[in-house]
Parts: structure tokens; sequence; C-alpha cells
């Protein structure tokens, strides 16, 4: 079972890196660490396992954040229709994205920062992918709101970037040109991953 000591924080190389594409169909490893990794989200959702564990609760995890180089993520959370979502991908990518821009109010968290971050953190408001599912097999997907902005943020993870490299350093509460709409966070407040 992962925890949150398998969790890297900020400042450790992997988490700087881009992640390697992962074999398809995956191997046992890998579709047994993906399952690890949706695991550990059930877990970190459940009030009592989280207590119990000292997990921080988390609607997202990307393998390099548990020291891992690989292009898989995982994502558990509800969408726009307030139905649970769960996505387990393999070499996950974005084929095509809105012009409209969006951020969370409140801002975004992660498991690998132990900080609070202020500020904007720009993202698609709606967005096209490709990825492939624990099978190996190719999947489509739409995706918009805040489960878009998830998922933004754990492929930011794949590529070596943190989720403030994308505010503005400058005027960090800075509006996106419009049209920008703001998404309310989830009600439990959690962090991406």
């Amino acid at each position: 079972m992962l925890t949150m000591n398998d969790v890297i924080r900020e400042g450790h190389p992997t988490l700087r890196k881009k992640a390697k594409e992962v074999d398809i169909p995956p191997t046992k490893e890998d579709h047994q660490l993906l399952k690890k990794m949706m695991e550990f989200l059930v877990h970190s959702q459940d009030p009592e396992l989280a207590e119990k564990y000292e997990l921080r609760p988390g609607v997202g995890l990307a393998a390099p954040q548990i020291d891992v180089s690989k292009r898989m993520l995982v994502i558990r959370t509800t969408d726009h229709r307030d139905e649970l979502v769960e996505l387990a991908l393999l070499n996950p990518k974005i084929v095509s994205h809105s012009a409209e821009t969006t951020h969370l109010e409140g801002g975004e968290g992660c498991l690998s920062v132990d900080r609070e971050v202020t500020g904007i953190v720009p993202r698609y408001a709606r967005i096209k992918i490709e990825a492939y599912d624990l099978d190996g097999k190719k999947v489509t997907k739409r995706l918009r709101g805040f489960l878009a902005i998830v998922f933004q943020h754990e492929m930011d993870h794949l590529n070596g970037i943190m989720f403030y490299d994308r505010i503005d350093e400058d005027d960090p509460f800075k509006k996106q040109l419009p049209p920008h709409e703001v998404i309310k966070r989830n009600e439990q407040n959690e962090p991406f991953s």
C-alpha cells in the first residue's frame, strides 16, 4: 500500500524530469503500480483510512510523484454532472483544447508540495485527451471544468512541471484574457496530487 512516505516532495529531481513512455500493453509491474496509485486515492478520500494512515486527501497522482519516471497517472473525482470518475491512464496526451481558460478560485494544491502556494494557475477549460487504459486499449475522452484542471495538473507532473511554474511571478492574481471562467474547488478542498 502506498502512503505519504512514498510521495516525493518538491526539490526532488524526479519531479523535474520528463517521464518516459510506458510499453503498451503494460507490463504486469506497470499494471500493478497503476492499481496501487488508484488505491492510494481511494484510501486518501476515505476519512477513516486517511486518518489511520496519515494520508493527505488527493484527487490525482502521477507516477513521478512516487519516484517512478513513467507516463502514468490516476484521477478520482467527480465530473461536471457530479458523477464519480476514475481514470487510470498510460501515455496520456492532450490532443486538443479550448481557447477558453479557467482556474480554481482557491488555487491548486499538490501532494508533493507541503506549503500553500497562492496565485492563479491558468488551465484550459475543456480538453480532449488520448491515452491507454489498464488493459492497453486506446481511449479518447473529453474533459471539462474541474476534471480537466486535475488532468492538466497531473500531465504537468509527467513533463517535469510544477503547478506553481504556471503562476505569473510579477502578478500572481492576474486574470487571463477573456473568455474566462472560475471553477470552484471541490468541497473537500483536496489537493490534486
